[in-house]
């Protein structure tokens, strides 16, 4: 998942640097969400993890 919003991230800056405004800023969009349900199952994995120890 995370790999997925580095990815994302990386179309996205290049999209900006030639000039592609909608496509740098939906793959921005994309990324960040991304990102953030990675968080949140990363999160969820480590209460899980000390819930069971």
């Amino acid at each position: 998942m995370l790999h997925y919003a580095i990815v994302f991230f990386i179309v996205a800056l290049i999209a900006a640097v030639f000039g592609f405004g909608g496509i740098a800023s939906a793959s921005a969009g994309i990324a960040q969400i991304l990102f953030f349900i990675f968080l949140v199952l990363f999160v969820v994995t480590l209460i899980m993890r000390a819930v069971r120890s």
